[in-house]
């Protein structure tokens, strides 16, 4: 079988050609450090949560998940009175393949939505792989939404109305999240928003071969963080699903999912799988596959035509299932 790559769209293959001596394809286990000290991670430190002053920002310390450390949650509540009622929350879990990022990064997006729709929105931190592999990152992910959910009311927002949201491998550990709370019985989330998850740790379907060595995280950087996560685990037999959601055998009985993925990246195929998998269990998902699309294409991109109708989409289905 031969890998021809579909095509990029071509003002986000204009984007890429700018950006690529900064993002590069690949990711080797030896480079994690140097790209944890990089400047991309300062700049992600300067950005005005405030939102010009629309926000009230609070890093809060709350404990972690039994016997291990606390851990820290950025809290942005809207600082106009609130329009009707307790307000929604957004939990939001950050990107970067297992290995990079913190409670700062991707938080612009639900931000912008929190805006629209009068939300609070909580960023957790969560223990990066390889120090901390699986479960740290999901079982401190869980401790936050915890703490969120018995604290709604004290930050003004309503317990029964939390939508969880993340890109890449925080779109994957959403993913994990609404599985783990389905099981345990714990709070249980109104929506996802999962923005090019990261699902699989087999790394072996056709997108993952077509991208090998274009655009941004292709199949060495993937089999990067998932053996970051898993270690030998990582392919074999014994992957949980609360580690990798593609493995899950049941995924009836969870909140209604948005979905989305570039058509010229690693998960497209895996995102595709799921978003049907949901289907074929009796769930609801909305799905978008964005022709041309790498992976995050609309944070690298945002003034483009195709990352401008991403991100309308994401409040558009946040409106929908809000009733806003």
């Amino acid at each position: 079988m031969t890998h021809v790559p579909p095509p990029f769209d071509p003002e986000l293959a204009a984007a890429l050609e700018l950006i690529k001596d900064v993002i590069s394809p690949g990711l080797a286990l030896d480079e994690i450090d140097a790209i944890r000290e990089g400047a991309g991670i300062q700049l992600l430190a300067e950005q005005d949560l405030t939102r010009g002053g629309a926000f009230e920002v609070e890093d809060r310390q709350v404990p972690g998940p039994q016997g291990e450390p606390d851990i820290s949650l950025l809290i942005c509540r809207p600082t106009a009175p609130a329009t009707s009622g307790a307000r929604p929350l957004i939990y939001h879990v950050h990107g970067g393949g297992m290995v990079l990022g913190d409670n700062r990064a991707g938080v612009d997006g639900p931000l912008a939505w929190a805006e629209e729709l009068d939300a609070v929105v909580v960023s957790v931190e969560y223990r990066l792989a390889p120090e901390h592999p699986y479960p740290a990152p999901i079982e401190d992910v869980y401790a936050g939404l915890l703490w969120t959910a018995d604290h709604a009311a004290e930050l003004g927002a309503d317990p029964e109305r939390i939508v969880v949201a993340g890109a890449s491998a925080g779109g994957g550990l959403c993913a994990a999240l609404t599985l783990l709370t389905r099981d345990r019985k714990g709070p249980q989330p109104i929506g996802q928003v999962l923005m090019c998850p990261m699902l699989d740790d087999r790394n072996d379907t056709p997108s993952t071969y077509q991208m090998a060595g274009l655009g941004v995280w292709d199949r060495t950087a993937n089999e990067t963080g998932w053996t970051a996560l898993l270690g030998e685990r990582r392919g074999g037999p014994d992957v949980p699903a609360y580690a990798a959601p593609a493995r899950a055998e049941d995924l009836s009985g969870l909140p209604p999912a948005f979905l989305d993925v570039g058509s010229a990246e690693t998960f497209r195929d895996e995102v595709v799988a799921y978003a049907s998998r949901i289907w074929q269990a009796g769930g609801m998902a909305e799905l978008h596959v964005w022709p041309g699309g790498f992976h995050g294409f609309d944070g690298f991109a945002p003034q483009a035509a195709l990352s401008q109708s991403a991100r309308a989409a994401h409040l558009d289905w946040l409106r929908r299932l809000l009733g806003e």
